[in-house]
C-alpha cells in the first residue's frame, strides 16, 4: 500500500464514529447503508494506520479504548470542520440562505440576537442557525476550531484572538431564592446578608464576576454547587438548598412563580458580546448577519 492509500480519509474517520456511537458493528453498518466487511475492514485499516487498538470487542457490543476516545474527540471536530466547509461553498452562490453556527452565553439579552436572527430569516429564507449553548471556555474552544461563526460571552473577550461587539444593555447581578425566606424581604443583598449561606453560581461567573464584587471577602462565601444552566440551579433554590446568584430574569421571578429576584448591593453589571475570530473569512451568509447586526446595535 503507497503513501497516498494510507492517509487517513474522511470517510474512514465517519466510519469510526458511528461504530463509537453505535457499539456495534452490525447497527453502524446498517445506518451507514455500507456491508459490515466493509466497515470492519476499514476500522482494521485505521487501527493499522495508527497502530493503536480503537475498540474492545466484546460478545455483544464493542467499546472505545482510551486511545478510541482520543481520536473520537478530534475525529468529531474534523468531521464537523469537513461539513461546514462543504456547506460554505455550496452556499456561496445562495442568496437565499446558508448555515450560521453560534455559540450562547446566558442572558436575557439573547432576546436581541433572536429578533435579529428572526428579521434577517425574512430577507434569507433558507437561513439555517444552529445554536450552541455553553460557558466561555466550552463555546470560545468551538470558535477557535472553526466550528462555530459567532459567541456570544458575558465577559471581556481577548482583542488580541477576537472582534467583538457590545449588546445594548447589561445584565444585572443577584440572588434567586424562594419568596418565603426572611432574606427576600430586603431589597439589596449585601456581602454580608451572603455569609454562611450555601450559595449556587456557574464556576465562571464565580470566579469572575462575584469574586470582582466580593473583592477581600470572597473567602467568605460559601459555594454549595456550580451549575452550567441557571434553570436547574433555580430548581435547587427552589426546594431551599441554597440561594441562586445569577443575571437577572433568566428564572421566573414573577408574582405567583413562588421565587424572588433581590439585586446586589452595591449594584454588580456585566457585558455580553457578540464575538468572532479576528482576520476569519466569514461564510457569504455570516458576513451578511455580521453587518445587520452592527447595523441594529449601531456600530461599526
Amino acid at each position: 500500500m503507497n503513501d497516498e492509500e494510507k492517509k487517513m480519509e474522511l470517510r474512514t474517520l465517519r466510519y469510526f464514529l458511528a461504530v463509537a456511537r453505535d457499539e456495534n458493528m452490525t447497527r453502524a453498518a446498517e445506518s451507514l447503508h455500507v456491508t459490515q466487511p466493509t466497515l470492519s475492514k476499514a476500522i482494521k485499516s485505521l487501527e493499522e494506520e495508527l497502530g493503536q487498538k480503537l475498540f474492545i470487542r466484546k460478545a455483544f457490543s464493542i467499546k472505545l479504548t482510551d486511545e478510541g476516545f482520543l481520536l473520537r474527540n478530534r475525529a468529531e471536530d474534523l468531521v464537523s470542520m469537513a461539513d461546514k466547509i462543504e456547506e460554505e461553498f455550496l452556499s456561496l452562490d445562495d442568496i437565499t440562505g446558508g448555515d450560521l453556527y453560534l455559540g450562547l452565553a446566558e442572558s436575557y439579552q439573547i432576546s436581541f440576537l433572536a429578533k435579529e436572527i428572526n428579521s434577517f430569516k425574512q430577507l434569507y429564507p433558507d437561513l439555517r442557525y444552529h445554536i450552541t449553548s455553553g460557558d466561555t471556555s466550552q463555546v470560545a474552544e468551538k470558535l477557535d476550531k472553526g466550528l462555530l461563526d459567532f459567541v456570544v460571552l458575558a465577559e471581556i473577550p481577548d482583542t488580541s484572538k477576537y472582534e467583538s461587539l457590545l449588546f445594548p444593555e447589561t445584565d444585572t447581578w443577584g440572588v434567586v431564592m424562594p419568596a418565603d425566606l426572611p432574606l427576600a424581604e430586603k431589597a439589596a443583598i449585601s456581602v454580608d446578608d451572603l455569609v454562611g449561606l450555601p450559595l449556587f453560581c456557574s464556576e465562571q461567573g464565580w470566579n469572575n464576576d462575584i469574586s470582582r464584587w466580593a473583592k477581600d471577602r470572597m473567602d467568605e462565601l460559601q459555594l454549595e454547587g456550580s451549575f452550567g444552566l441557571v434553570y436547574n440551579a433555580s430548581l435547587f433554590a427552589k426546594e431551599h438548598l441554597g440561594y441562586l446568584l445569577s443575571f437577572d430574569k433568566l428564572v421566573d421571578t414573577s408574582p405567583g412563580s413562588g421565587m424572588v429576584f433581590r439585586p446586589l448591593t452595591p449594584k454588580l453589571e456585566t457585558n455580553l458580546y457578540l464575538v468572532w475570530k479576528k482576520y476569519q473569512i466569514l461564510s457569504p451568509i455570516a458576513e451578511r448577519f455580521l453587518k445587520q447586526i452592527k447595523k441594529s446595535f449601531g456600530q461599526k
